[in-house]
């Protein structure tokens, strides 16, 4: 028999998670850039995926240790969560309305894999928004759903696999596709729904306690 509210967590932290970290964004432009060239693929890929499972992994401890002390603060963080996502949602939109291109040079010298895996560690740990995006707020989140809150990382987590991944090794069918103005139209578009229906989704939670 399946476990509804579980499978509800895994879906939610799959979707949060997807919509938080599918955006044009110096790792993501790191990532599909190593993916043109095809180098160092599969390091770029473990590298993105395990940081931000040890992230989300580590917010997902905090916050619901935390939150349990002090059960009064869900809605509260649901209302402040329901706050961002909307925010976001807002500039997804506004990026949808207003696209970019991202031109990646699959040319050039290949760069050794240390100073690879340098950058990349570097695109992910030093970014303040990575903390406020998945320390503070995916672990915050999971939180709300109690027993449930590791399902709920865990499709944060399978969020990231699969988009990294999909990212980093489908790169070269994307090149075509991603050098259009209208691909980045469609996907920040996408993003700004997810953010908007989780964020009312949050508002809802947070008023019937």
């Amino acid at each position: 028999m399946v476990d509804t509210p579980a499978l509800l967590a895994a879906v939610s932290g799959l979707a949060l998670g997807l919509g938080l970290i599918v955006a044009i964004g110096a790792q993501n432009a790191f990532v599909l850039r190593q993916g043109l060239r095809l180098e160092h693929v599969p390091a770029v890929v473990a590298v993105c995926t395990a940081s931000d499972l040890a992230l989300i992994a580590a917010g997902t401890l905090g916050a619901g240790a935390a939150l349990s002390r002090v059960p009064w603060l869900i809605p509260v963080v649901c209302l402040a969560g329901a706050a961002f996502l909307l925010a976001y949602g807002l500039l997804a939109a506004k990026r949808a309305l207003r696209p970019g291109s991202l031109v990646s040079d699959a040319g050039g010298a290949r760069t050794g894999l240390a100073v690879t895996v340098g950058t990349c560690l570097a695109l992910t740990w030093l970014n303040p928004h990575v903390y406020l995006d998945t320390v503070v707020l995916l672990g915050s989140m999971s939180s709300t759903y109690g027993d449930h809150r590791w399902e709920f990382a865990a499709g944060a987590g399978l969020g990231s696999l699969l988009w990294f991944a999909g990212l980093g090794f489908g790169a070269r069918l994307l090149r075509p596709v991603f050098a259009r103005p209208m691909a980045w139209r469609v996907l920040d578009g996408l993003i700004a729904v997810v953010m908007v229906v989780l964020g009312a989704s949050l508002v809802v939670r947070g008023f019937s306690g």
